[in-house]
């Protein structure tokens, strides 16, 4: 999910671990324990010349669970040395300090599982990307609650028992939500599937996700043989199934996709891509449609989409290339938002 996200849930592990020994500064560590694996952003450039490989690593080894364990053996060991001395002398542990660091990188991969993303857990044995799909990686309806909780609870001193009570507050209600964006998301997948056997697309499969900001509306892409079927579905609509649904062409075999560096770009959008030329001589348009577009009717307004390019003896992409989003399309969005 967002950094802000990541920081609060880090910043709650370190309460979790260290806050009865060390009070407000267990939030801080563990809030920075809970922004090291966003960092592969990053060491990603570092790596990588290529900006779809350095894309690619996003959410790679520094989200899996092995990075996690060898992380927390490290960092904790690192933070141990450095804040064990003088008058802090024997106050925590090592073990301490490797538990903080355990459970606040550990729960950022955990937690983006859960987004349309996908996380890579398994790096290096595998490198599935997980994804539940189930809330969208902003939503302020799980962050803000979790954030004012934690908020109130430093007011308290890190022995009063309600400062316990306002940590468990911000744990449950955003797990609470959490737990009710899973329920929709298997009610939203069967509005989804009945809408498209209702217009009769026999398609292969299906994903669906919540768009940005809220788990009301919600997008889903179908694919068939040679087409991408669009639609939104809205909690407020009153109709029980999507009914405006827009086709897209999958143009496929635009370029030879067989290139390493395609591949890697094709298996980033889990297939659910098209492909268009655009003016420029050996560039073209890739729209990477497991994402909504900003204006539910036009599929230019796509957020998530490149331009490919040929170059170096390699195929790489400029990275979010389109139109900036205009009011219209705001409008749109509100609008399909509070349903049809």
């Amino acid at each position: 999910m967002d950094s802000l996200t990541q920081i609060v849930l880090g910043a709650a592990c370190g309460e979790i671990a260290l806050g009865k020994k060390i009070g407000n500064k267990a939030l801080l560590f563990g809030a920075i324990g809970g922004t090291i694996p966003d960092l592969d952003v990053f060491v990603g450039k570092l790596l990588y010349n290529n900006e779809i490989q350095a894309m690619a690593f996003h959410r790679g080894f520094m989200h899996s669970i092995l990075f996690a364990v060898l992380g927390a053996f490290l960092f904790g060991w690192i933070t141990y040395k450095l804040y064990n001395t003088g008058a802090r002398k024997e106050t925590t542990t090592q073990q301490n300090w490797i538990w903080l660091f355990f459970l606040s990188i550990f729960t950022h991969p955990i937690l983006d599982c859960f987004t349309p993303y996908g996380t890579q857990l398994f790096v290096p044995f595998s490198d599935y990307r997980v994804a539940f799909n189930n809330i969208s990686v902003v939503d302020p309806l799980y962050t803000v609650p979790f954030l004012l909780s934690l908020i109130v609870m430093m007011f308290f001193n890190r022995k009063r028992t309600r400062r316990t009570w306002w940590l468990k507050a911000g744990i449950y209600i955003s797990s609470t939500y959490m737990l009710f964006t899973i329920i929709n998301k298997f009610y939203i997948d069967a509005i989804f599937r009945k809408s498209f056997e209702k217009a009769g697309i026999p398609y292969n499969h299906f994903s669906a996700q919540p768009t940005i900001l809220n788990n009301i509306l919600w997008y889903s892409v179908a694919e068939t043989d040679s087409q991408y079927h669009l639609t939104f579905y809205s909690l407020f609509d009153k109709s029980a199934t999507a009914d405006k649904i827009i086709t897209v062409e999958k143009n496929h075999d635009l370029i030879d996709m067989s290139d390493y560096n395609l591949q890697t770009l094709a298996w980033f959008s889990n297939g659910y891509y098209n492909l268009s030329k655009k003016d420029k001589i050996g560039t073209y348009k890739y729209v990477d449609l497991r994402y909504p577009m900003l204006n539910p009717n036009d599929i230019n307004t796509s957020v998530f989409n490149f331009t490919i390019f040929f170059q170096n003896e390699e195929w790489d992409i400029l990275p979010f290339d389109g139109t900036s989003p205009k009011k219209e399309d705001f409008a749109k969005f509100t609008e399909r938002f509070w349903g049809i």
